[in-house]
Protein backbone atom coordinates (compact mmCIF):
# COMPACT_ATOMS: atom_id res chain seq x y z
CA UNK A 1 0.00 0.00 0.00
CA UNK A 2 1.90 2.90 -0.97
CA UNK A 3 -0.32 5.39 -0.86
CA UNK A 4 -0.09 5.00 3.10
CA UNK A 5 3.10 7.26 2.93
CA UNK A 6 2.02 10.73 4.10
CA UNK A 7 2.33 11.59 7.59
CA UNK A 8 2.20 15.05 8.76
CA UNK A 9 4.83 16.48 11.45
CA UNK A 10 6.11 13.31 11.84
CA UNK A 11 9.16 14.30 13.79
CA UNK A 12 7.75 17.30 15.81
CA UNK A 13 4.62 14.73 17.15
CA UNK A 14 7.31 12.17 17.98
CA UNK A 15 9.73 14.37 19.65
CA UNK A 16 6.69 15.92 21.80
CA UNK A 17 5.74 13.11 23.35
CA UNK A 18 9.78 12.22 24.39
CA UNK A 19 9.72 8.66 23.30
CA UNK A 20 12.56 6.49 25.39
CA UNK A 21 13.21 2.82 25.51
CA UNK A 22 11.07 1.03 27.97
CA UNK A 23 8.30 4.32 27.55
CA UNK A 24 4.46 2.77 26.91
CA UNK A 25 3.14 4.80 23.81
CA UNK A 26 -0.18 5.23 22.04
CA UNK A 27 -1.01 5.76 18.79
CA UNK A 28 -4.70 5.89 18.97
CA UNK A 29 -4.96 6.56 15.00
CA UNK A 30 -2.69 4.53 13.62
CA UNK A 31 -3.51 5.65 9.78
CA UNK A 32 -0.40 4.54 7.64
CA UNK A 33 1.45 3.84 10.35
CA UNK A 34 4.18 6.35 9.84
CA UNK A 35 4.35 7.85 13.51
CA UNK A 36 4.12 4.09 14.68
CA UNK A 37 6.93 3.23 12.96
CA UNK A 38 9.22 6.22 14.38
CA UNK A 39 7.62 5.87 17.98
CA UNK A 40 8.61 1.98 18.29
CA UNK A 41 11.86 2.66 17.17
CA UNK A 42 12.70 5.28 19.89
CA UNK A 43 11.12 2.64 22.51
CA UNK A 44 13.09 -0.32 21.66
CA UNK A 45 13.99 -2.28 23.49
CA UNK A 46 11.87 -2.79 26.08
CA UNK A 47 8.95 0.08 25.82
CA UNK A 48 5.00 -1.24 24.54
CA UNK A 49 3.34 0.18 21.62
CA UNK A 50 -0.48 0.05 21.11
CA UNK A 51 -1.58 1.36 18.17
CA UNK A 52 -5.08 1.46 17.57
CA UNK A 53 -7.63 2.63 14.69
CA UNK A 54 -11.26 2.28 13.34
CA UNK A 55 -10.23 1.55 9.67
CA UNK A 56 -9.78 -1.77 8.88
CA UNK A 57 -7.53 -1.64 6.03
CA UNK A 58 -5.26 0.92 8.10
CA UNK A 59 -5.12 -2.38 10.95
CA UNK A 60 -4.17 -4.77 8.30
CA UNK A 61 -1.81 -2.21 6.98
CA UNK A 62 0.23 -1.63 10.46
CA UNK A 63 0.78 -5.22 10.95
CA UNK A 64 2.40 -5.68 7.61
CA UNK A 65 5.33 -3.34 8.44
CA UNK A 66 5.37 -3.01 12.24
CA UNK A 67 7.56 -5.10 14.09
CA UNK A 68 5.63 -8.50 15.37
CA UNK A 69 6.53 -8.74 18.90
CA UNK A 70 3.31 -9.63 20.51
CA UNK A 71 4.79 -8.93 23.95
CA UNK A 72 5.75 -4.87 23.17
CA UNK A 73 3.72 -4.22 19.72
CA UNK A 74 -0.44 -4.51 19.95
CA UNK A 75 -2.74 -3.62 17.16
CA UNK A 76 -6.19 -2.66 18.26
CA UNK A 77 -9.37 -2.92 15.70
CA UNK A 78 -11.02 -0.22 17.78
CA UNK A 79 -11.68 3.50 18.28
CA UNK A 80 -9.09 5.77 20.88
CA UNK A 81 -12.48 6.32 23.06
CA UNK A 82 -12.10 3.06 24.24
CA UNK A 83 -8.74 3.06 25.58
CA UNK A 84 -9.64 2.59 29.05
CA UNK A 85 -11.15 -1.05 28.25
CA UNK A 86 -8.36 -1.71 25.95
CA UNK A 87 -5.44 -1.16 28.52
CA UNK A 88 -7.50 -3.39 31.14
CA UNK A 89 -7.52 -6.09 28.55
CA UNK A 90 -3.75 -5.59 28.31
CA UNK A 91 -3.41 -5.29 31.71
CA UNK A 92 -1.79 -1.83 31.87
CA UNK A 93 -2.48 0.45 34.30
CA UNK A 94 -1.60 3.94 33.21
CA UNK A 95 0.66 4.85 29.76
CA UNK A 96 3.66 7.45 29.06
CA UNK A 97 2.32 8.87 26.04
CA UNK A 98 -0.69 9.25 23.84
CA UNK A 99 -0.97 10.46 19.95
CA UNK A 100 -4.06 11.25 18.48
CA UNK A 101 -4.08 12.45 14.56
CA UNK A 102 -7.07 13.37 13.49
CA UNK A 103 -6.26 13.38 9.83
CA UNK A 104 -7.32 11.61 7.15
CA UNK A 105 -4.58 9.09 5.56
CA UNK A 106 -4.28 9.50 1.83
CA UNK A 107 -5.23 5.87 1.37
CA UNK A 108 -8.67 6.95 2.66
CA UNK A 109 -9.14 9.15 0.21
CA UNK A 110 -7.43 7.88 -2.85
CA UNK A 111 -7.76 3.77 -2.57
CA UNK A 112 -10.79 2.97 0.11
CA UNK A 113 -13.12 3.35 -2.36
CA UNK A 114 -15.84 5.09 0.18
CA UNK A 115 -16.65 8.04 -0.57
CA UNK A 116 -14.08 10.50 1.33
CA UNK A 117 -12.82 12.51 -1.68
CA UNK A 118 -15.22 14.89 -3.85
CA UNK A 119 -12.74 14.01 -7.32
CA UNK A 120 -13.98 10.37 -7.40
CA UNK A 121 -16.96 8.51 -8.59
CA UNK A 122 -17.38 6.00 -5.36
CA UNK A 123 -20.24 4.99 -2.81
CA UNK A 124 -21.09 7.70 -0.87
CA UNK A 125 -20.04 5.90 2.29
CA UNK A 126 -17.54 7.82 4.49
CA UNK A 127 -17.43 5.30 7.52
CA UNK A 128 -13.99 4.93 9.14
CA UNK A 129 -15.47 1.72 10.95
CA UNK A 130 -17.57 -0.09 8.17
CA UNK A 131 -18.79 -1.78 11.18
CA UNK A 132 -21.09 1.39 11.84
CA UNK A 133 -24.67 1.23 10.18
CA UNK A 134 -24.98 4.64 8.84
CA UNK A 135 -23.05 6.10 5.86
CA UNK A 136 -23.59 9.61 4.48
CA UNK A 137 -26.12 8.27 1.73
CA UNK A 138 -28.25 7.48 4.56
CA UNK A 139 -27.54 10.89 6.39
CA UNK A 140 -28.41 12.48 2.83
CA UNK A 141 -31.15 10.69 2.41
CA UNK A 142 -32.89 10.21 5.67
CA UNK A 143 -32.12 14.21 7.03
CA UNK A 144 -34.61 16.65 6.04
CA UNK A 145 -33.84 20.03 4.78
CA UNK A 146 -33.05 22.11 8.58
CA UNK A 147 -30.85 19.17 9.50
CA UNK A 148 -28.56 18.41 6.62
CA UNK A 149 -28.21 22.70 6.44
CA UNK A 150 -27.59 22.60 10.24
CA UNK A 151 -24.92 19.63 9.43
CA UNK A 152 -23.32 21.59 6.77
CA UNK A 153 -23.29 24.74 9.19
CA UNK A 154 -22.31 23.21 12.12
CA UNK A 155 -19.57 20.94 11.01
CA UNK A 156 -18.29 22.51 7.91
CA UNK A 157 -18.95 26.15 8.62
CA UNK A 158 -20.17 26.29 5.07
CA UNK A 159 -21.94 29.41 4.50
CA UNK A 160 -24.20 28.12 1.74
CA UNK A 161 -25.72 25.61 3.84
CA UNK A 162 -29.09 26.25 3.46
CA UNK A 163 -28.91 26.43 -0.53
CA UNK A 164 -27.34 23.38 -0.47
CA UNK A 165 -29.79 21.59 1.62
CA UNK A 166 -32.47 22.74 -0.52
CA UNK A 167 -31.02 21.73 -3.75
CA UNK A 168 -30.12 17.96 -2.54
CA UNK A 169 -33.76 18.11 -1.13
CA UNK A 170 -35.14 18.97 -4.11
CA UNK A 171 -32.78 16.59 -6.13
CA UNK A 172 -33.28 13.37 -3.96
CA UNK A 173 -37.32 13.46 -4.65
CA UNK A 174 -36.19 12.57 -8.30
CA UNK A 175 -33.12 10.87 -7.94
CA UNK A 176 -31.36 9.29 -4.92
CA UNK A 177 -27.61 11.03 -3.80
CA UNK A 178 -25.73 7.60 -3.72
CA UNK A 179 -22.10 8.35 -4.92
CA UNK A 180 -19.41 11.15 -3.88
CA UNK A 181 -18.75 12.65 -7.87
CA UNK A 182 -22.96 13.40 -7.46
CA UNK A 183 -23.17 14.81 -3.86
CA UNK A 184 -19.72 16.98 -5.50
CA UNK A 185 -22.00 17.58 -8.47
CA UNK A 186 -24.78 19.02 -6.64
CA UNK A 187 -23.40 20.81 -3.99
CA UNK A 188 -20.98 22.13 -6.89
CA UNK A 189 -24.67 23.86 -8.61
CA UNK A 190 -25.56 25.06 -5.47
CA UNK A 191 -22.62 27.37 -4.60
CA UNK A 192 -23.55 30.98 -6.31
CA UNK A 193 -20.29 30.72 -9.47
CA UNK A 194 -19.59 33.91 -8.31
CA UNK A 195 -18.61 32.71 -5.20
CA UNK A 196 -17.18 29.03 -5.92
CA UNK A 197 -14.86 31.44 -8.53
CA UNK A 198 -13.68 33.13 -5.31
CA UNK A 199 -12.60 30.11 -3.11
CA UNK A 200 -9.40 28.45 -2.68
CA UNK A 201 -10.93 25.24 -1.99
CA UNK A 202 -13.59 22.79 -3.84
CA UNK A 203 -16.74 24.17 -3.48
CA UNK A 204 -17.98 20.44 -2.10
CA UNK A 205 -14.83 20.46 0.15
CA UNK A 206 -16.92 21.39 3.64
CA UNK A 207 -19.73 19.36 2.60
CA UNK A 208 -17.39 17.04 2.34
CA UNK A 209 -15.75 17.16 5.73
CA UNK A 210 -19.39 17.67 7.61
CA UNK A 211 -20.75 14.48 6.46
CA UNK A 212 -17.44 12.52 7.38
CA UNK A 213 -17.67 14.73 10.97
CA UNK A 214 -21.42 13.42 11.09
CA UNK A 215 -20.90 10.05 10.29
CA UNK A 216 -18.36 8.78 12.42
CA UNK A 217 -18.94 11.75 15.24
CA UNK A 218 -15.53 12.67 15.25
CA UNK A 219 -16.21 15.88 17.49
CA UNK A 220 -18.08 13.83 20.67
CA UNK A 221 -15.75 11.04 20.47
CA UNK A 222 -12.19 13.86 20.79
CA UNK A 223 -14.37 15.97 23.33
CA UNK A 224 -15.23 12.99 25.53
CA UNK A 225 -11.72 11.77 24.96
CA UNK A 226 -10.08 13.95 26.07
CA UNK A 227 -11.96 14.97 28.97
CA UNK A 228 -10.36 12.08 30.62
CA UNK A 229 -7.37 11.04 28.58
CA UNK A 230 -5.11 12.83 31.12
CA UNK A 231 -6.02 9.94 33.89
CA UNK A 232 -4.73 7.12 31.33
CA UNK A 233 -1.63 8.77 31.81
CA UNK A 234 1.85 7.93 34.06
CA UNK A 235 3.21 11.31 35.86
CA UNK A 236 5.37 12.98 33.40
CA UNK A 237 3.34 11.58 30.42
CA UNK A 238 2.07 13.45 27.83
CA UNK A 239 -1.10 13.44 25.57
CA UNK A 240 -0.50 14.87 21.60
CA UNK A 241 -3.14 15.61 19.08
CA UNK A 242 -2.89 16.55 15.62
CA UNK A 243 -5.90 18.55 14.32
CA UNK A 244 -6.93 19.58 10.99
CA UNK A 245 -9.49 22.11 10.97
CA UNK A 246 -10.55 24.81 13.46
CA UNK A 247 -13.70 22.70 15.00
CA UNK A 248 -11.16 19.68 16.10
CA UNK A 249 -8.33 22.32 17.40
CA UNK A 250 -10.90 24.39 19.53
CA UNK A 251 -11.91 21.17 21.34
CA UNK A 252 -8.29 20.15 22.20
CA UNK A 253 -7.39 24.12 22.88
CA UNK A 254 -10.45 24.59 25.19
CA UNK A 255 -9.90 20.81 26.85
CA UNK A 256 -6.44 21.25 27.85
CA UNK A 257 -6.77 24.94 28.90
CA UNK A 258 -9.31 23.33 31.10
CA UNK A 259 -7.26 20.87 32.21
CA UNK A 260 -4.41 23.25 32.86
CA UNK A 261 -6.66 26.43 34.94
CA UNK A 262 -9.85 23.84 36.60
CA UNK A 263 -11.02 26.41 39.20
CA UNK A 264 -14.21 27.47 39.24
CA UNK A 265 -13.99 30.61 41.85
CA UNK A 266 -15.12 33.52 40.63
CA UNK A 267 -12.15 36.03 39.88
CA UNK A 268 -13.08 37.87 42.54
CA UNK A 269 -11.92 34.92 45.50
CA UNK A 270 -8.79 35.95 47.54
CA UNK A 271 -7.89 31.95 47.02
CA UNK A 272 -8.71 28.74 45.71
CA UNK A 273 -12.12 27.16 47.38
CA UNK A 274 -13.21 24.76 44.79
CA UNK A 275 -10.29 22.57 45.39
CA UNK A 276 -9.63 21.64 41.52
CA UNK A 277 -5.66 21.79 40.85
CA UNK A 278 -4.76 21.85 37.58
CA UNK A 279 -3.86 18.47 36.18
CA UNK A 280 -1.44 19.11 32.83
CA UNK A 281 1.15 21.38 32.20
CA UNK A 282 1.19 23.19 28.86
CA UNK A 283 3.83 22.14 26.42
CA UNK A 284 2.52 23.95 23.43
CA UNK A 285 1.55 27.76 24.21
CA UNK A 286 0.77 28.43 20.79
CA UNK A 287 -0.18 25.41 18.42
CA UNK A 288 2.29 24.45 16.38
CA UNK A 289 1.98 24.49 12.16
CA UNK A 290 4.06 22.61 9.79
CA UNK A 291 7.06 24.24 8.22
CA UNK A 292 7.02 25.85 4.73
CA UNK A 293 9.70 22.81 3.95
CA UNK A 294 6.99 20.49 4.94
CA UNK A 295 4.05 21.26 3.38
CA UNK A 296 6.10 21.69 -0.09
CA UNK A 297 6.82 18.22 0.32
CA UNK A 298 3.85 17.35 1.64
CA UNK A 299 0.92 19.59 0.78
CA UNK A 300 -1.85 17.53 3.14
CA UNK A 301 -0.08 18.82 5.91
CA UNK A 302 -0.88 22.75 5.14
CA UNK A 303 -3.75 22.72 7.73
CA UNK A 304 -2.09 20.32 10.11
CA UNK A 305 -2.01 21.78 14.35
CA UNK A 306 -0.39 20.04 16.84
CA UNK A 307 -0.88 20.68 20.44
CA UNK A 308 0.44 18.61 23.55
CA UNK A 309 0.32 18.64 27.12
CA UNK A 310 2.10 17.14 30.00
CA UNK A 311 0.85 15.11 32.77
CA UNK A 312 1.55 16.79 36.54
Amino acid sequence: MSDYHVTAMLQEAVDMLACRPGKIIVDGTLGGAGHARRICEQIGPGGVFIGIDQDPDAIDHARRVLPADERRIHIVHGNFEDLPSFLSQLGIGAVDGILIDLGLSLHQIEASGRGFSFNREEPLDMRMDVRFDVTAADLVASMDERELAQTFSRYGEERWAVRIARHLVKHRKAQPVTTSGQLARLVSEAVPASAARKQKIHPATRVFMALRIAVNRELEVLDRFLETAVDLLNPGGRLCVLSFHSLEDRIVKHRFRALEHPCTCPPAFPHCVCGRRAKVRLLTRKVLRPTDAEIRENPMARSTRLRAVEAL
